[in-house]
This record gives C-alpha cells, structure tokens and sequence, in this order.
C-alpha cells in the first residue's frame, strides 16, 4: 500500500488538535496541504478516517482504532532513530588546547541539531591520525595542504599575542618582545603539531638555535626548564597553568591559520553538517 511516513504524521496530528488548521500550523504546512495529506491516506485505506463539519472534526470508530496503532508505531520509529543517533558520533582530533569559545559553540550547537555526538581525541599528530581514520576530522593550527583526499576547511586566522618563557628567564623582564627579535632566543618548537617554528620565517631569518619537542606536554616542560622560549595565542596564556611559566606580550607577530581537515567522502553528510555548524560558529563569535 502507498502509506508514506508524512500521511501518518500528518493523520495523528488532526486526531490530535481535532482541528485542521491547528495541525497545519503545528506541521508547518498549508491546510490545503494538509487536507490533500489527509485524504491520500483515506483514499489508499479506503476508509473515512474522520467525520468533518464546519465546525468540527472527529475520529471516525476506523480511525479511533486506526490512531492507536499508529501511534505506537510512530513511537517505536522515533526510539529507533534516537537510538541511531546516539551511537553515530564524529572522533575530533586535536594536538592541544582547542580555541575558545568556537570549541564549546561548535559541539553544543551540532550536538543539539544532529542528536549525534563529538568525541574529542587528544593526539600527537591529528593528520597523521586522520589518515590512518583513528579520527574523523581534525582541528590543525598551521596551513594544511589539501592533497586528493584530504579536504580543508579554513575556520579563522589566531593571534599570535604572547612569548612564553621561563619565570626566571632574561626574556620575562620585557615589557614586550617584537616578533622580529624572536629570533634572538633559542625557540621551542612542536616539530609535528605546533604552530610556530623555524618555518614561519623566511629562509635565513629564522630562530638560531631550534629546540626541538614532538608534543605540547615537550613544549611547555622546555620552555617551563629555560631551554628556549615558545610563541603562544590567546588561549594559551589563558589556559597554560604551569608555576614555571610565564608570558611576555608579543608585538608585530603574523596571526596563526586555524583549519579543519578531513577525508573526503568518509561520514560525508555528517561531516558536512559538523563543518557547517564549526563555520556558523566562528562568525557568531567575531559578532
């Protein structure tokens, strides 16, 4: 038989106001619309669902009886897809401290739309990872080369706003360092995940002395032991919470790409969906 999931939505929704144009305005549909919807479905069944009059609507004994099974089998669909959705999740990769509050926007908001959840996944190296499909989608700081499978999205540009540096270090008795006279210091760098490093100058103008660390735990012990000192954004000075550790405004310095990359055509729909609501929520952040 014919019977679409719209004809019983829309054929319990009239039991349920007892009124035509209650049930169009809670379907969000024209009442034409809704009587066509209405007698589809009686027309397939071959049975008068309701006894209409001008003033009145009422179930007939069919569609009393009609109602009810309808109802339950409605019900059970929509525990079945909640059900779904609770077990379809997005891994986000990241390798430390995700930006504020782009982060909590993107996950509330796509959480809330798509009844499916973020599983945040702290790693070392999110691309790697993302090519191995240990994750489905990774936040990068730092341009990201799209190659033929892996697709970028570029989120917003992050202020590079402060030197972190030892407390008991030459550089924490500045005022301010420029970003041309970094490279007076030896620089701490994430050689697999950070955002600043001996590549973020120009052939020869780069860092001197180059302290190399493979994680963001590395980075800030090195910079915490005066090894070096390190670049930070915003949300590190916020949120770095190390008594060996201090920061030192930073003037001059080029912003930071923040990027999400992915592979194509892997949870495609919810992705999109994901990447949709991540750049919705950047620009209700710069509002």
């Amino acid at each position: 038989m014919d019977v679409e999931l719209r004809h019983l939505r829309a054929f319990v929704e009239v039991a349920r106001q007892r009124s035509f144009t209650h049930a169009a305005e809670e379907l969000a549909i024209t009442q034409p619309a809704l009587t066509r919807t209405v007698k589809q479905l009686e027309t397939t069944l071959q049975v008068r669902l309701f006894n209409r009059s001008s003033r009145h609507v009422e179930l007939t004994n069919v569609g009393n009886s009609f109602l009810s099974q309808v109802e339950r089998v409605l019900n059970e669909l929509d525990r079945a897809v909640n059900a779904l959705s609770e077990q379809v999740s997005i891994r986000l990769g990241f390798s430390w401290l995700m930006p504020d509050p782009w982060t909590q926007r993107t996950i509330g908001e796509f959480e809330r739309s798509s009844g499916s959840k973020v599983n945040l996944v702290r790693i070392d190296d999110p691309l790697q990872a993302l090519q191995r499909h240990a994750i489905d989608i990774a936040l990068v700081r730092g341009r990201v080369r799209p190659t033929g499978s892996v697709k970028v999205v570029h989120l917003f540009d992050e202020p590079r706003v402060a030197i972190a540096c030892a407390v008991d270090s030459e550089v924490s008795r500045l005022d301010q360092v420029h970003w041309a006279d970094v490279p007076r210091w030896p620089l701490v760098e994430n050689v697999v995940s950070g955002a600043t490093g001996h590549w973020s100058w120009a052939a020869g103008e780069g860092p001197r002395e180059v302290i190399e660390t493979t994680n963001y735990d590395e980075w800030v012990e090195s910079v915490a032991a005066n090894r070096g000192i390190g670049v930070a954004p915003a949300v590190g000075v916020r949120r770095i919470n190390h008594p060996g550790v201090t920061f030192v405004p930073l003037v001059d310095a080029p912003p930071v790409p923040v990027e999400l990359a992915y592979l194509a055509h892997v949870q495609e729909i919810l992705l999109r969906r994901f990447i949709d609501v991540a750049v919705n929520a950047v620009n209700a952040v710069d509002r």
